[in-house]
């Protein structure tokens, strides 16, 4: 077993790795509160903290110690931390992605002279894990129409891409709603070669050209600041467009498991 770690693999590094265990949730942040004269606690719910992931690796014999060091050395440069979060993805689950970077020191110890094995503890603040090859649906019709994430294990947080022409009135507007949760486009001024964007995971909204470059902030266009999620399994979405003209949404899943 071994692992990629922004896009390098551990075989590459010459570095043979095994999971000696696997999360299966993250830390929990439990919200309670004491209060005088009650048993226990009151209990307002949880919510899922960072994950860490351990990992064991070994380097095997090499023709001497100061070998040995020089692959130490590769290494540290490939997992510094100071590089921030990147993908690690496991070669037993190679269908999904952790943002990850090292918590703590590594310290190799030396089972020979000339060969070692140490430990990596890998820190995912987000928690999830996200598909690779993540599910994108297109819809280029007004009405109601479902569509079905197949990936992942839990609610996901998509993101909207909206073609169409919206002159800036008041009686002018496009609406989705995702799952009966509506996003009411208002007041906006979209040309034909413009993408309106809504990141549900980052709450925001934005207005870009053809070529992916930042326009324009278009929260101000959205007459509620809702951010409803895609569930696992079946959807429904239903798009109007009044005295305005529809083109495209293309959804990006953002496919995750817990």
């Amino acid at each position: 077993m071994g692992f990629i770690y922004d896009d390098i693999s551990s075989m590459e590094m010459r570095l043979r790795a095994r999971l000696t265990s696997w999360q299966v949730l993250g830390n929990l942040r439990n919200f309670t509160s004491a209060i005088p004269g009650k048993y226990g606690v009151a209990d307002f719910g949880a919510d899922l903290d960072a994950r860490e992931i351990r990992v064991s690796c070994n380097i095997f014999p090499r023709q001497n110690f100061k070998d040995l060091v020089n692959v130490l050395d590769d290494i540290a440069l490939w997992l510094n931390p100071l590089d921030g979060l990147r993908q690690l993805v496991f070669d037993e689950v190679p269908d999904r992605y952790y943002m990850a970077r090292l918590r703590e020191a590594v310290d190799c110890e030396r089972v020979i002279r000339s060969a070692g094995r140490f430990e990596l503890l890998f820190f995912c603040p987000d928690p999830f894990a996200y598909a690779i090859e993540d599910e994108e649906f297109i819809i280029t019709e007004v009405g109601t129409h479902t569509v079905t994430r197949s990936l992942g294990n839990i609610a996901s947080a998509p993101v909207l891409e909206l073609k169409g022409e919206i002159l800036k009135s008041s009686n002018r507007f496009i609406s989705i709603s995702l799952n009966d949760t509506e996003i009411k486009i208002v007041n906006a001024l979209l040309s034909s070669d413009e993408v309106l964007i809504i990141d549900m995971e980052k709450m925001t909204s934005y207005i870009t050209d053809a070529n992916g470059f930042v326009l324009r902030n278009a929260l101000p266009y959205l007459e509620k600041l809702d951010f409803p999620s895609l569930n696992e399994g079946d959807n429904t979405i239903q798009i109007a467009a009044v005295n305005s003209v529809f083109s495209e949404l293309k959804i990006r899943g953002r496919s995750r498991w817990r």
